[in-house]
């Protein structure tokens, strides 16, 4: 499917999982190492590929989240969203990610922000379109 590019974000990683990776308009540059639980060395004050995809959806999916309630002329700007990514081998070979979202808004009733959340979800976060069908994605919201 084509898109209308409004923004391209670029970045570069050298050495893989044990190298390190930035944004190539300087905005960051981070360490990785491959977890203990995968292996590798775990080393203090480095992060992984799944850490930076969590990072991304969460901050994503608040800012789509916000916008559908701005749509329905209510507030999820309070929101907070969560997102864990779980990585580890597929049945068919190869590795495969996990994705749950936790969304808390204790100030809109749950009923409300299930509907927001749901239509985000569905309708609007590229996040969300990217992983449809590809990755198992977990959606969970908590209001008030």
């Amino acid at each position: 499917m084509k898109i209308k590019p409004l923004f391209t974000a670029h970045g570069t990683a050298h050495g893989g999982r044990n190298g390190t990776t930035k944004a190539d308009d300087n905005t960051f540059s981070v360490n990785l190492s491959v977890p203990k639980e995968m292996g590798g060395p775990g080393k203090p004050g480095t992060t992984t590929p799944e850490h930076l995809f969590a990072a991304g959806y969460a901050a994503c999916f608040g800012g789509a989240l916000d916008l559908v309630a701005r749509q329905h002329k209510m507030d999820a700007s309070k929101a907070s969203v969560q997102c864990a990514v779980t990585i580890g081998p597929r049945e068919l070979g190869g590795f495969g990610i996990a994705v749950k979202i936790d969304i808390t808004d204790r100030s809109l009733p749950q009923a409300e922000l299930q509907k927001l959340v749901d239509e985000t979800h569905a309708n609007v976060c590229p996040y969300s379109h990217a992983t449809r069908g590809n990755v198992d994605v977990e959606v969970v919201a908590h209001g008030g």
